[in-house]
């Protein structure tokens, strides 16, 4: 499977979840086998690898982000060779498998910070960032956690406290320690040996902390309301983003190259900076392949949010990938819903896909994305989220983009168990769109996906093409997608109403491309239905005029 070292640029990256991807064994907890069980799916969408999240040795605090184990699965997921089944039969499918690697953390339950917690003096004593207290006892400095209030807790045994950027039960890792980094490395090395083809780096832009503990300046709301979540009133100057996590990438990245063929995708934050530090983290020989912000999770479909997103993909800097939804995001069909609280519509999910498949860089899918899956309405007692569960109902936590899968609307549970309660609720409304409907029917979204992505890797510029961004008002947006003679511009209109946009240098030679094409040409005018995509093959000296 590492034939080609360059595979992964443009790669169409799917991303399973497992514990909500398919139950094997009737516990209602989806597992390994189930993963191996449903890859055909995966491959048959035409993904070029999978990202699978954490199924290692786990209190499941965080379910499986607060590792106490980087080298063992856990039991609830299945075993080693369970695992071993994955990798072949993703290898055989023509799948490659990227890894979930949380190594800003741990758990509190890991080996490591049992060992560290005991005292001061033991060989992992300063594996992990301790802190006196300030005189009053108060925490040392004024540090937030992600998750809601101080960033640090008390520890007793060590008269001490130690930092957390998440919940309290995942100390942060001290990887200004040399030691702390090379165990890394030596678990990176352990999957690598096994046959993954790269890791998801969960968190990188918490890697490392200012070791002065200098506190973080304030950040006053714009619109002078305090919000539900304080970690968005500090400037995240000192708790994250030391330039110290640069050594620590190039560290993984000098592992990466021992073993061709092998890629790493980073998760940057939403902090403001994120596409520079995107280009930042993934340009050069000694950084990253590629990395995704959460600024795109978090943010907004109106003209200028994706302007500036068309923007970023137009950067010859590093290589980007694009996701709308993951495990830790509201699903985008909700969140960018043009009828909140009704379905979306159909056309909308389409024009969706196809903006997110045109995009310079690669694009990732989360597991019941290509099936048009909206985000569960949960109630409050089946929450499993810690993060939802403290901040109910201002902030709903992850629960609702982590359901399972319905893979038979008919069957109990959608098919996902065939045993008792899944772990969360299936939705009643995911159930129409299950993949066996969706599969019997040929203009479903699941066929749209299909379509799209060979349509897309039939056309090198939408794979490995430039972008050049076209300058349209609202409510289009466009691009131009080129490589050699292959000219290509795509344009989307963000409205539900049609939308006309006006480029006069486009001539009589340019010619609809691609699945459902809604464009009509008239005078250098393209026309755009609701929620309409388009795309056009240009002639060579059309598309040098309009790029």
């Amino acid at each position: 499977m590492r034939i080609n070292n360059d595979w992964w640029r443009g790669a169409v990256i799917y991303q399973i979840y497992p514990r909500s991807f398919f139950d094997s064994d009737g516990d209602g907890v989806g597992d390994l086998r189930g993963v191996a069980a449903k890859l055909e799916h995966v491959a048959r969408l035409g993904a070029d690898a999978i990202w699978l999240c954490p199924f290692f040795a786990s209190p499941q605090k965080d379910f499986g982000y607060d590792v106490a184990g980087h080298t063992e699965i856990d039991p609830l997921f299945g075993t080693m060779d369970d695992f071993d089944a994955v990798v072949d039969r993703a290898h055989a499918l023509g799948l490659r498998v990227l890894l979930d690697q949380v190594w800003s953390h741990t758990s509190d339950r890991h080996p490591w910070f049992l060992e560290s917690r005991a005292g001061r003096a033991n060989p992992k004593a300063d594996w992990f960032v301790w802190a006196d207290p300030s005189p009053d006892g108060t925490p040392p400095n004024n540090w937030l956690s992600v998750f809601g209030g101080s960033a640090w807790t008390w520890e007793p045994r060590r008269r001490q406290y130690y930092l957390h950027h998440f919940l309290a039960s995942q100390p942060a890792l001290n990887l200004h320690h040399p030691d702390v980094v090379a165990a890394l490395i030596g678990i990176g090395r352990f999957w690598l040996d096994r046959g993954v083809d790269g890791f998801r780096l969960d968190a990188i832009d918490f890697m490392a902390h200012d070791p002065e503990l200098r506190a973080n300046p304030p950040a006053p709301p714009p619109d002078g309301a305090v919000p539900a979540k304080l970690f968005g009133l500090q400037e995240h100057r000192h708790d994250m983003l030391h330039p110290a996590r640069m050594g620590v990438i190039a560290r993984i990245r000098a592992l990466m190259d021992a073993y061709p063929g092998t890629v790493t995708l980073g998760e940057v934050s939403s902090q403001p900076g994120a596409f520079e530090r995107v280009a930042e983290y993934t340009s050069g020989p000694s950084r990253l392949h590629m990395a995704y912000t959460l600024r795109v999770l978090r943010g907004t479909l109106d003209h200028g949010s994706v302007a500036a997103v068309i923007r970023a993909a137009a950067r010859e800097q590093g290589h980007i990938c694009w996701a709308f939804s993951n495990h830790d995001a509201e699903r985008a069909i909700s969140r960018w819903n043009p009828a909140p609280g009704g379905p979306a519509p159909a056309a909308f999910a389409r024009m969706l896909l196809s903006l997110l498949l045109s995009l310079r860089g690669s694009p990732c899918v989360y597991q019941g994305e290509e099936l048009g899956l909206p985000e569960a309405s949960l109630a409050f007692e089946q929450l499993r989220d810690p993060f939802g569960i403290a901040y109910w109902p201002e902030f709903r936590g992850r629960d609702g983009s982590r359901t399972p899968m319905p893979w038979h609307a008919a069957a109990p549970h959608g098919g996902f168990t065939d045993g008792g309660t899944p772990w969360l609720p299936m939705p009643e409304e995911h159930l129409h769109l299950a993949a066996d409907l969706q599969e019997g029917s040929p203009g479903s979204l699941l066929h749209a996906w299909r379509e799209f992505i060979a349509f897309r890797r039939a056309h090198p510029a939408l794979v490995h093409g430039s972008l050049t961004p076209l300058d349209l008002p609202a409510p289009v947006v466009g691009f131009v997608r080129e490589l050699g003679e292959q000219r290509i511009l795509c344009a989307f209109n963000l409205s539900g109403t049609d939308a006309v946009a006006s480029l006069p240098e486009i001539a009589d030679g340019a010619a609809p491309l691609g699945p459902r094409a809604s464009a009509v040409l008239a005078d250098g005018r393209i026309g755009l239905e609701p929620y309409g995509a388009t795309f056009l093959a240009l002639p060579a000296e059309r598309a040098r005029q309009v790029a």
